[in-house]
């Protein structure tokens, strides 16, 4: 069997919840470096690492839940995203490292009902570790060794 969305669990934090759907997008900045407009190697740039989270009413309680015994949703700490999937054929993890949540889309009510509702948490990656798939870190241990030191 294949890896589909389906396949896959999703842990924050300490919560194992359920998600209608999740992005998680890498923007690695690195460019080519050109000398008299020929390509000539390549210089790093800026990374970041962003993605939504849509989860229903009851999952969305388990994460105000944890928000009402920080304080408030604001208070809430960084945490730690795992996705994993594991078909028996076929597995893959991807870890996302200080991940800092907010809501962006709150309410979307519609009277012909239908559909569960759904609540949408926008998240950037936060920390130096980054994101990590199937073991592997995506930054290098260069990338962040003056980082960690501070």
């Amino acid at each position: 069997m294949r890896i589909s969305g389906k396949s896959f669990n999703i842990q924050l934090g300490d919560f194992l919840i359920f998600v209608n759907s999740m992005t998680a997008d890498i923007d690695d900045s690195r460019a080519v470096a050109k000398d008299r407009g020929i390509p000539n190697d390549y210089v790093d740039g800026e990374v970041a690492c962003s993605g939504e989270i849509e989860v229903d009413a009851q999952n969305f309680t388990l994460i105000m839940n944890a928000a009402s015994s920080a304080g408030s949703f604001r208070d809430l700490s960084t945490f730690d995203i795992n996705a994993f999937a594991d078909t028996g054929n076929e597995n893959m993890k991807v870890e996302l490292f200080g991940c800092l949540l907010r809501i962006s889309s709150l309410l979307d009510i519609d009277q012909a009902g239908g559909e569960k509702h759904m609540t949408t948490l926008p998240f950037d990656v936060t920390s130096p570790d980054f994101v990590r798939i199937n073991d592997t870190n995506y930054l290098s241990q260069t990338d962040t060794d003056d980082i960690r030191a501070a």
